[in-house]
Parts: structure tokens; C-alpha cells; sequence
């Protein structure tokens, strides 16, 4: 800790030394990503493996769901080679590995050290008297789950957790189990991220998904960018806004942080990108306040609204009545809300929210994207209704140019939704799965990942069966976590690399190794392909190319398919068969699921194609009133008492979810550790702290039976954040976030939404 202190102190000891990169890409993106090559100790299959990502006969990157635009010669950015390479190790964690290390010596370690071991190689299961996991045949893996899911009460005793990462023919097969087996227990990922996006829109638009595809980025003329840092998260996005500003649009970022992947950009795939200067994105900054979102948005409206009232024709009024309902009552909120309440709220002046109305009325083609800094709020779902409710009064919804598009992070997790893997599966879906293989489906509503983790505490489930995914540390309130997966009878973990969620088990515990994306996976019939689904509704194929890392690995799909076979014998449908012919899925989906209609054909002929959406082909509004509907909120304060701060958790660039690549973070000059705090100057004057300091944060929940919760040792990191707000990393600071602070409606975590106060560390000298 010490050592950490001095270097991360020396590093920022004042605003000088800690040197924030003006440009994003460039030639720093090419040696990190060079260095990532080599560090996974295959670099020649690597290099290979950069050739073919992302392309027609290639695999499907493993990292974000950005779409992919198949001209060019390379389609990859640097997160996505690490990403590639980071998976693609030679490095591996087999039975020797555990003999080596008990479990208790791997808590010790940090998330970067326990993935940077290596592929998981081999079945293993949890002995608990050695604390050591051991190797397990993968028939006694297989017979040791069937028995306990056989051996419960109810079937709604079982959790089956899925991450993004698995393809659409693995998530379907496994809903497809689970729901066989009897039970909606399906939590996912989206439950953290992007559930609130989908509850809103559905209630908006009538669809839970985006309304515009890659090429609309070509004919925007403004793009607004909320609480989104393309930079790290998804930088192949970084090429579309690049391609949009070259076409003229303007770009509007709103974020507490202004983040260097929106100031410019140098494409390293350009030549002009790599010795260049590269390209000037943003045009407009507004560094809004942590959660102003509502009455930013709401000022936005108002000033696009008091225009058009003094004759300025901004509102597409044709639109409104034709396409949308609620709009007067709409008119009369914002009119009602006052420019003093909207500045106060957000932190922005009348004069900087006019400035995006600037840009708002010369634009006839508008898209509005966002990601967590959106939908990890208590008022989540009113951030993103009244982003839409600003689109629809210019008429950008179902034509080319303009929509709403919620960027989605891992490379699947749109298309383990679309196949169904949801607790709240819509009868029309559940109709269609009941008539294509005859059984009974559940009905009942089955729990979110929240919900699981309570109802684990509480002895409702005894069986936890995650498909990849680090449950554990992705959640909030590691402590109560922890002490849920232990009242677990068995948690099973599917994966390709350790992590923190093996280390916190049930009574019994097993770790199934997966084959990755970048790998073959043969079966009795050949070499399968899979499908995965991007952020722009766009299915695509994913061939792996290298070899296994171990013969022991089995596919995702094989997985389902052995267990089920094993679990259910009496069931008519041939699991086998379909591990044997990724085809026969394919035909099942394409049975249940409306736009997948002759889905062998298409991708074999064609590669990807897109799914039909209602709002951008017709303009159609699938929603209880057959409308848009104009969605009224009011601005709710978070109060923070004085000596306190309002905290969001954030990634650092070298980060993908809670995959940890290194501990540093180029775009925010933060070198050697991940345990730092950003704070205004102003702030740590006001505080009477100083930058480099080592502190504790609290987070305050007056209404919690836990009122004050506590991490130790972080570093002050002086930055340029609006004054009364913080940042820290994520799942770092997790142990701050009750399981109950959450966003109405969609039972999201809310990251980005906490009450903190800092106070010196008793270690600090």
C-alpha cells in the first residue's frame, strides 16, 4: 500500500505531473495495443486472429456490441485487441494450478492477477475441507448438478444467471432448458446496465432496443452523447463519430468527465491518424453534475418549446399529432418548470443548455446515445424518457439519421434478450417457445439479478448456474453477495478465465471451462458457427479460427446440451442433435422468434442481416396507446448534506466491465493503481484535503438498517469534475451500493447515484 501511495503521490502531486492525453487513438493506441499482443505470449496467433475479427469470415470480437462496417481492410480498435488477445493467452490455470493455490491465497490477489493467470483448462470442483478445487470428470460435473437441480423442491429454487458473452444459439438453448426445467429464473447482465433503456423505451416507443442502424451516423447532423465514454468502452464508435463530423454533424457530449475520446480522435488505421493531428469531435462540452440528466433534458425541451412558441418554427408539429400522445400535458410540465429549478438541478447555465438548443434547431436529423452514466440511476428511466420525449418533439424518430441508440457493452448482450434469456418473458414469446416443443411453459415472473441475490440470502434458491460472467463482483454490496452465493447449496461457473465469483461459493462449487470466441469449436457434424446480435439489432456470424486451448474445453451450447440431456431424461427433445448441429437451434429460433425467419439461409448466404424494427421501418409505436408517448417526470434532488459528496463509479481504459487489463488508466493519467478518488480542487480545498492524500469513503443511506458503509485506502486525485461530485472506480467501490439503491422501475443498481464523505486514512502520514 505504501508503495502504491508513493507512486500514484508522485504521479499527481500537482495538476502538471498528471498528464492527461489530449487525443484518443493514435500512436499510443498502437503500442498499447502491440503490448497486449505480446503480453498473451502467442503474438503470431494474435496478429492473425487482429486480420480476421469482426469480419464476414472471421469471429465476432469479444468485447462491446458497436457495429461493424465491413469495408476497409482492418475492424477491430484497441480495447478489442485486448479484449482478443487477453482471451487468446497461452497462459493456463489447470488442476496444478489449484493443487498450488488455495483459495484463501487467491482472495488475496487482485481481479488483474487471478484473469492474467490464464485460460481455464480443465472441470474442477471446490473441496472445502482442503480449500482447494480439485480436478472433476465432466460426467461427474454433470451428474453432480442434475442432482441437486433434481433434488429441490421447486424449480424456482434455481437461478441461471447468463453474461453477455454467449451466442444467440447457446442462449437459446439454455432458456430452453431452464424453462423446461420449470422456472423464469433468468437474471442477467442487463439487469446492472441497460435494463432501465429497455423499460423506457417500451413504454415510450413500444421496442426496448435502439431505432437507427451504423449507416445513420453518416446522415446525422447532430449526435448527443450522454453519459457515455466511447473512448474506452466501445472505441470502434470513435470511427462512426469521426465519419459523422467529416459528414458535417455536430456532437454534443454531456458528461460530468470530459472524457478524451470525445475532444479527438486520431484513427489509427489512418496514416493521418498515427503522425497526424487527427479530428476535432465535440463541438459543444457541458459538464453536467452528477445525475442532472432530468433537468437538463428538461431545460433542452423548454428552450426547443419557448422558441417555437415565439414563432421560430422548431417543433415538428405534424409529427407530434399525427405520431405521439401526450403532449399537452408534456407542454404544460416544462412551461411550468422554471429556469432556476433546471440550472440548480444541473448544474449548467440557461446560456450552455441555449447552446445545445443551438445546435438542436439546426438539425433536421438527430440521434441521441447513451450508456451507464444514464441508466445507473434511481431516476434512470426518466433520463431516458426525456431524452426521447426531446427527440420526438423534432419529429427524429423512424427516419434515416435520427433515432435513439442506448450503446450496449458486451458483444451479446442484446442478442441473449432477444432470445429470450429475461425473468419477464412476454406471453407472445412464451406462446410461440410452448407451441414449437410442446411443454408447459412457466408463466410466473422469475427473479432479476438483485432479486437473486436476496432470495438466495433468504434459502429461496439453493442453486446458482451463472454462464459466464463474473456474478460476484459485478454485483453491489459485495458483503451481502458473498454471504447469498454461501447460503447456496451449489453455484456453478461457466467461464474462460478466473475470477473473483469462483473464489465465493456454495456448499459446493464447480468452475466448467468454456471454449472462447476466437476458438474452433468442432462437433459430430463439423465446425459450428454461432451468431450474436450488436447494439444496432444487426445478427452476424462468428467463426473461431485457432485451435482449443484445451481438449477438455467444451462449447457453450455442448454445456446446455449435456446437462440437459442429463437432467431432463424424459424430455422429447434432442439435446444431442442440436449440440451435434448448431443448424437445428437455428431452426428453433427461427420458429419462435419473428425476424429470424430462414436464419440458416440467410447467414449462410449473406453473413449478418438485420432484425425488423417497428419504430424505424414504419414508424410504428407498439405501446398501450398505439403512440409515442410524451412522458411527464419531475426533477427529483438528491439531497447531500454538507462535508459530503455525490459519487459515480466509472471504468478506467484499461478496463472491459470487471475484466482489469492493467492498473492504469491512459486517458485520465492515473498510473499504478485503481484505488483513487477524483475530486474537484475546490472540493479538497473546502474539505481540507490535499491531492495525493490517502483516505476512507464512506457512503451515507439514512434509510438503510446499514447507514454508513466504509472502504479504506484511496488516493485524492485532483481532476476536473464539477465541483460537489467524485468518480471511482468500478466494482472497486461495489461495498458502497446497498442491493436496495436502485432505479424505479427497472431494478437497475444505482452506481452512478451516491453519497459519500471522505476522511483521512489512518495510514495516511
Amino acid at each position: 500500500m505504501d508503495n502504491m501511495k508513493d507512486n500514484m503521490t508522485n504521479n499527481n502531486s500537482n495538476k502538471s505531473s498528471h498528464h492527461k492525453p489530449a487525443k484518443a487513438g493514435g500512436f499510443s493506441s498502437l503500442k498499447s495495443t502491440l503490448k497486449h499482443i505480446i503480453k498473451s505470449q502467442q503474438p503470431q496467433t494474435n496478429l492473425k486472429n487482429l486480420l480476421i475479427a469482426n469480419t464476414k469470415d472471421g469471429f465476432d470480437c469479444p468485447g462491446c456490441a458497436w457495429g461493424d462496417k465491413q469495408e476497409g481492410f482492418l475492424h477491430f480498435c484497441e480495447n478489442g485487441a485486448k479484449a482478443i488477445a487477453w482471451e487468446s493467452t497461452s497462459k493456463k490455470v489447470d488442476a496444478k494450478f489449484f493443487a498450488e493455490h488455495t483459495v484463501s491465497q487467491l482472495l488475496k490477489q487482485s481481479d488483474y492477477w487471478l484473469e492474467y493467470q490464464g485460460r481455464l483448462t480443465q472441470p474442477v470442483r471446490y473441496n472445502q475441507k482442503t480449500d482447494k478445487y480439485e480436478a472433476v470428470s465432466w460426467d461427474d460435473a454433470f451428474s453432480l448438478i442434475a442432482e441437486h437441480l433434481n433434488g429441490l423442491s421447486s424449480p424456482d429454487q434455481a437461478e441461471f444467471y447468463t453474461s453477455g458473452r454467449a451466442s444467440n444459439e447457446a442462449s437459446f438453448l439454455y432458456q430452453l432448458f431452464g424453462r423446461l426445467y420449470g422456472t423464469n429464473n433468468f437474471p442477467d447482465c442487463s439487469n446492472m446496465c441497460h435494463e432501465a433503456s429497455g423499460v423506457a423505451l417500451t413504454e415510450s416507443i413500444g421496442i426496448g432496443k435502439g431505432t437507427v442502424v451504423l449507416d445513420d451516423f453518416d446522415h446525422a447532423d447532430a449526435i448527443f452523447v450522454f453519459g457515455q465514454n466511447p473512448g474506452s468502452n466501445h472505441p470502434r464508435m470513435l470511427s462512426s463519430l469521426q465519419a459523422a463530423k467529416r459528414q458535417g454533424a455536430k456532437i454534443v457530449s454531456i458528461n460530468p468527465l470530459d472524457e478524451t475520446g470525445l475532444k479527438r480522435f486520431k484513427n489509427p488505421q489512418e496514416v493521418e491518424g498515427v503522425i497526424g493531428s487527427g479530428t476535432a469531435l465535440r463541438d459543444l462540452y457541458l459538464p453536467i453534475k452528477i445525475n442532472g440528466d432530468v433537468p437538463f433534458l428538461k431545460g433542452l425541451c423548454k428552450a426547443l418549446i419557448e422558441r417555437d412558441d415565439a414563432g421560430q418554427d422548431v417543433l415538428d408539429k405534424s409529427f407530434i399529432a399525427k405520431y405521439c400522445h401526450g403532449y399537452d400535458e408534456f407542454q404544460q410540465n416544462i412551461t411550468g418548470t422554471s429556469w432556476a429549478e433546471i440550472e440548480q438541478g444541473s448544474g449548467l447555465s440557461q446560456k450552455q443548455i441555449n447552446q445545445a438548443a443551438d445546435i438542436a434547431c439546426a438539425s433536421k436529423k438527430t440521434i441521441c446515445c447513451w450508456a451507464m452514466g444514464m441508466t445507473q440511476h434511481k431516476n434512470a428511466v426518466a433520463n431516458i424518457q426525456l431524452m426521447t420525449n426531446f427527440l420526438m418533439l423534432q419529429g427524429n424518430l423512424g427516419k434515416p439519421g435520427a433515432g435513439v441508440c442506448p450503446v450496449r457493452g458486451h458483444s451479446n448482450v442484446q442478442g441473449d434478450r432477444t432470445m429470450g434469456i429475461w425473468e419477464k418473458p412476454s406471453a407472445t414469446f412464451l406462446n410461440a417457445l410452448q407451441q414449437t416443443y410442446d411443454f408447459i411453459v412457466p408463466r410466473e415472473h422469475g427473479f432479476d439479478t438483485l432479486e437473486s441475490i436476496q432470495a438466495m440470502a433468504q434459502g429461496k434458491v439453493k442453486v446458482l448456474f451463472a454462464l459466464g460472467g463474473n456474478f460476484y463482483r459485478a454485483t453491489p454490496d459485495h458483503t451481502a453477495t458473498k454471504q447469498a452465493l454461501a447460503n447456496c447449496d451449489l453455484t456453478v461457473q461457466v467461464s474462460t478465465k478466473l475470477n473473483q465469483s469462483h473464489l465465493y461459493t456454495g456448499k459446493n462449487g464447480l468452475i466448467l471451462p468454456a471454449l472462447g470466441r476466437t476458438e474452433i469449436d468442432q462437433q459430430a457434424t463439423g465446425i459450428q458457427t454461432v451468431t450474436v446480435e450488436n447494439s444496432m439489432g444487426v445478427v452476424q456470424t462468428s467463426h473461431g479460427k485457432i485451435p482449443p486451448a484445451s481438449n477438455l474445453l467444451k462449447s457453450e451450447v455442448a454445456i446446455v446440451s449435456d446437462l440437459a440431456t442429463l437432467t431432463l431424461p424424459k424430455s422429447e427433445i434432442n439435446w444431442q442433435q442440436m449440440r451435434d448441429d448448431y443448424r437445428l437451434i437455428r431452426d428453433g429460433i427461427a420458429k419462435v422468434i419473428p425476424g429470424f425467419e430462414n436464419f440458416n439461409q440467410r447467414i449462410e448466404e449473406l453473413g449478418e442481416f438485420e432484425l425488423p424494427n417497428a419504430v424505424r421501418d414504419d414508424r410504428k409505436f407498439v405501446t398501450s396507446t398505439g403512440k409515442a408517448n410524451f412522458v411527464v417526470h419531475d426533477i427529483e434532488s438528491i439531497h447531500v448534506p454538507k462535508g459530503c459528496l455525490l459519487m459515480m463509479t466509472i471504468r478506467s481504459h484499461d478496463q472491459f466491465n470487471t475484466t482489469v487489463y492493467t492498473d492504469n488508466d491512459r486517458y485520465r493519467g492515473i498510473h499504478g493503481s485503481r484505488r483513487v478518488v477524483f475530486v474537484n480542487a475546490d472540493d479538497l480545498n473546502d474539505l481540507a484535503l490535499r491531492n495525493g492524500q490517502l483516505v476512507d469513503i464512506h457512503s451515507h443511506w439514512p434509510n438503510e438498517q446499514i447507514k454508513i458503509r466504509m472502504i479504506e485506502d484511496f488516493i485524492l486525485v485532483e481532476y476536473d469534475i464539477p465541483c460537489g461530485c467524485a468518480a471511482a472506480y468500478y466494482p472497486e467501490t461495489n461495498d458502497l451500493i446497498p442491493l436496495s439503491s436502485v432505479a424505479d422501475k427497472s431494478n437497475t443498481p444505482a452506481y452512478k447515484s451516491v453519497v459519500i464523505s471522505l476522511h483521512k486514512a489512518d495510514k495516511d502520514d
